[in-house]
């Protein structure tokens, strides 16, 4: 999970490839997008696709009441057309032809792309399950912790004066909001003696991979099961730890996969305690034994994610619950490639999901939806379907 600029931001009257389409758009478009108007017929695939599995997943809901992570707020056709879509499918199955039809009628189809050209581009993440203990011991010295109940999370086109507009969170205090500490001052006892330790993990390492994604499951030592939810972070700008050590040790940034910095964190542990507190972001969870195991993890709009149909997008240029048409080619994870073009659904946000056609792909859980998901780093067409 991914980790402001409120509403649907003004859209720009700038030179476009498709400036009639652009200009006749039904929605403010983000700062750096342009807009090419489309038909479900213009997109090859679209009557390939299954897309009754995206009409399953957006009759879920947009977005839960509250979400987890506040976005843009949901325009009133979309919820309309969520709503629509959940009297459907209480009537009874909803077949492939009938979802193609509900999304064609409901929907106008806008391919996204940057103004500075190029196309979108779409990483992968995954939920991940590692062992844990409920109690501290010299195997599982790594705390989680729940969230802060002096931590306050900006809100959507919120000013906090006299603090650094990038942060996202703060510490409020008799004194006011104040930056809330890093992860080094965490490390140090920051947050010790206030109860927030819900499990303990091996390392930090695992700690580190959870936190990057957002959520994931942690196995105890009796063979249960626990879910670990989203509830907050510090508010502090995030670093991409591949990035760094990719720029460090000249491993070429396609090589730097999720998989090869695990790798390299696990081997040397003083090595990785330095680099992981480079990334100054620390992300809180809430402890949930109650979600089935069959189920996804819980994304930012507060709903179940879905393998291969649940994206995470940037929440301060679009909402939840918004169906998006993405076409691209990526790794299928046992070396070879696999072409997707489908329609998935926004339910998630993430702090390095940045940009008007910028998305993540929700692969799975389980060790090899982590490994899939960490060799994404693909182009991909950025289709909207927007509520007529």
């Amino acid at each position: 999970m991914s980790h402001g600029r409120a509403g649907l931001l003004l859209a720009l009257g700038l030179c476009f490839t498709a400036v009639t389409a652009m200009a006749s758009a039904p929605f403010p478009l983000p700062p750096g997008a342009g807009a090419e108007a489309l038909q479900p017929a213009d997109l090859p695939g679209w009557t390939s696709d299954d897309q009754s599995r995206a009409f399953a997943v957006f009759a879920g809901g947009c977005t839960a009441d509250p979400p987890l992570r506040q976005a843009v707020p949901v325009p009133p056709g979309l919820a309309e057309a969520c709503e629509r879509a959940k009297v459907i499918a209480h009537a009874g199955p909803v077949s492939t032809e009938q979802a193609r039809h509900f999304f064609e009628k409901h929907f106008s189809v806008w391919r996204i792309r940057p103004l500075q050209g190029g196309s979108g581009f779409m990483t992968g993440y995954f939920e991940p399950e590692f062992e844990g203990s409920p109690t501290r011991s010299e195997a599982f010295p790594t705390p989680l912790y729940d969230r802060p109940r002096d931590l306050v999370t900006r809100q959507p086109g919120e000013v906090w004066p006299g603090l650094d507009p990038q942060l996202s969170a703060a510490r409020r205090t008799a004194k006011g909001l104040e930056p809330f500490p890093d992860r080094a001052a965490i490390d140090a006892g920051a947050l010790d003696g206030q109860g927030l330790e819900i499990l303990w993990l091996r390392d930090p390492v695992d700690r580190f991979v959870l936190q990057v994604q957002g959520s994931g499951r942690v196995r105890l030592p009796d063979g249960s099961v626990t879910r670990l939810v989203y509830s907050g972070r510090n508010g502090l700008p995030y670093t991409s730890l591949g990035r760094v050590l990719s720029q460090r040790e000249a491993i070429p940034p396609e090589q730097m996969t999720m998989d090869r910095l695990v790798a390299r964190l696990k081997a040397d542990a003083g090595f990785a305690r330095d680099l992981i507190r480079l990334n100054r972001s620390f992300v809180f969870f809430t402890r949930r034994d109650d979600l089935p195991a069959q189920a996804g993890p819980i994304g930012g709009a507060g709903l179940p994610l879905t393998p291969l149909r649940s994206i995470a997008i940037d929440r301060t240029l679009w909402p939840y619950g918004l169906p998006v048409w993405i076409d691209a080619t990526i790794p299928d994870g046992q070396g070879g490639d696999e072409h997707l073009a489908r329609l998935v659904v926004a339910q998630d946000t993430g702090s390095a999901i940045l940009g008007p056609a910028r998305l993540d792909l929700f692969v799975g859980s389980g060790a090899a939806a982590g490994h899939r998901a960490g060799l994404i780093r693909h182009p991909v067409s950025f289709i909207v379907f927007w509520p007529r």
